[in-house]
């Protein structure tokens, strides 16, 4: 009789939990819609060097290869001592990049990092080296030479949300002085368990406490600040699976509070017709009090770093307050596109349209590489990683 009653005690719990799970489910949409997934990878072209030749750029600037052998190197990062490293995410290490001779091919490569699992974003403050990967964001005395000590490494944050579909962070310090980081969506549109990803992420290296910046960005790996206007842009991934030109890749204008409308919007606040709605509500109700993204741009062709120019010399003066886009390149279209870099021309602080700035890598429905990482340098150099082929290309300006 124990059993039983113990049985219809579970059951009866197990019923009422469903129930208010049930509940708590959001309302399927009111619209018959189609899901259209397409699943194209480009074909993959092995690097040879004569393959240089295919990358085009502007007249008046030459692209050569700074490095080669590299596996899958990332997040790039210029020091303020003019150093550069490159983080390899798979090879969970951190690399100095070292140009002796100043002819921009890296003669020398030396590990400073070693053994820190899916390490992603860099960035460097009062001499301290901080890296992250999904979950943890650490920081590291730098040395004169620019190597780090290891030793003396201070885990500063250890419950970062888990990584899921998204799980390359990255991050940098603001002009306000506080550290931001790119917390992407555990899945591809699905409404998130934790309230901390899809989320740009605003950390007190006072206190190293932190809270939620801005909302409702699916994937903002890149992200900078405009060098004139101090205020925060960011490239945003838009969703799969919804076809070969929706939504969009968006610039966003990301503003402390706001709502970018991830997972019922995308773009100009253009309602996703396939979402449910969200319990006790509509989505064309949500995204009301959203903010539409600034630009938009061809879908699926995967942004990963962004970086803006900065004053650097040897830039066009043109150029001062524009910013490049590193585009990995798509799986998710029935015609491969990105895998290249674009410049984001800005008018008056506001981003305005799109103009190639490195393409070649993708021929034809084949594709030899996909940029990842971007740094300028000081002198005006700009510095491209490719996680495919495995190469750091240097783009400067000629004449």
């Amino acid at each position: 009789m124990k059993n039983r009653n113990l049985y219809r005690t579970t059951l009866f719990i197990s019923m009422m939990t469903a129930t208010v799970a049930q509940a708590q489910r959001g309302i399927p949409p009111k619209e018959v819609t189609r899901s259209v997934s397409v699943t194209k990878y480009a074909q993959i072209m092995e690097f040879k060097s004569e393959m240089l030749k295919l990358l085009k750029t502007p007249p008046g600037w030459q692209v050569t290869l700074a490095a080669s052998g590299l596996g899958k190197p990332r997040m790039l990062y210029t020091s303020p001592t003019g150093k550069v490293y490159v983080t390899r995410r798979d090879g969970g290490d951190v690399l100095l990049l070292d140009d002796a001779n100043k002819d921009n091919k890296f003669e020398n490569l030396i590990t400073v990092l070693s053994n820190f699992k899916g390490v992603h974003g860099i960035t460097m403050k009062d001499n301290w080296m901080y890296l992250c990967n999904s979950n943890e964001v650490r920081r590291y005395p730098v040395k004169p030479d620019g190597t780090l000590n290891v030793y003396a490494a201070e885990t500063i944050i250890k419950d970062l949300p888990d990584g899921g579909q998204h799980p390359n962070r990255t991050m940098d310090f603001g002009p306000d002085g506080m550290l931001y980081i790119s917390v992407g969506s555990l899945c591809n549109d699905c409404k998130e368990s934790d309230k901390e990803t899809a989320t740009m992420l605003q950390v007190d290296p006072k206190t190293w406490g932190r809270k939620i910046y801005a909302s409702g960005l699916r994937n903002t790996i890149g992200f900078d600040w405009h060098p004139q206007t101090k205020e925060l842009w960011g490239i945003d991934n838009g969703g799969d699976t919804k076809g070969s030109n929706w939504p969009p890749e968006e610039v966003n204008h990301i503003i402390q509070g706001a709502d970018y409308g991830f997972p019922y919007a995308y773009g100009k606040q253009e309602v996703d017709k396939s979402r449910e709605d969200p319990a006790g509500n509509t989505k064309e109700a949500v995204v009301k009090n959203t903010l539409p993204s600034t630009l938009e741009l061809t879908a699926h062709m995967a942004p990963i770093g962004f970086t803006f120019f900065r004053g650097a010399s040897n830039i066009p003066a043109e150029w001062a307050g524009d910013g490049l886009v590193a585009w990995h390149g798509s799986w998710n279209a029935e015609k491969p596109v990105g895998f290249k870099v674009q410049r984001i021309h800005f008018e008056n602080g506001i981003a305005v349209k799109a103009e190639d700035f490195l393409t070649g890598f993708l021929q034809g429905e084949s594709r030899f590489g996909r940029p990842a990482g971007i740094t300028v340098t000081e002198e005006g150099v700009i510095y491209i990683s490719d996680d495919a082929a495995g190469n750091i290309y240097a783009i400067k300006k000629t004449n």
